[in-house]
């Protein structure tokens, strides 16, 4: 199936689950915020969350800090 990770066409082997993708790409869901198709993915909903062929999913990074 081919999807879209932060802008980027991928092609992957389904079926696939959000929290699948993350561990593939070497992130831990943690540390991140996902959405799916312009709809953000809750943190325990990750391991059911299907992605399918055509999603667009934007991964975003949790940045600390401030002062």
């Amino acid at each position: 199936m081919e999807i879209q990770v932060n802008g980027e066409k991928r092609h992957w082997d389904g079926p696939v689950t959000v929290l699948d993708l993350l561990e593939a790409l070497g992130i831990h869901p943690a540390t991140v915020a996902v959405e799916r198709n312009l709809r953000i993915v809750l943190r325990e909903g990750m391991a059911k969350e299907m992605i399918h062929d055509g999603d667009k999913i934007e991964i975003i990074r949790m940045m600390g800090g401030g002062g």
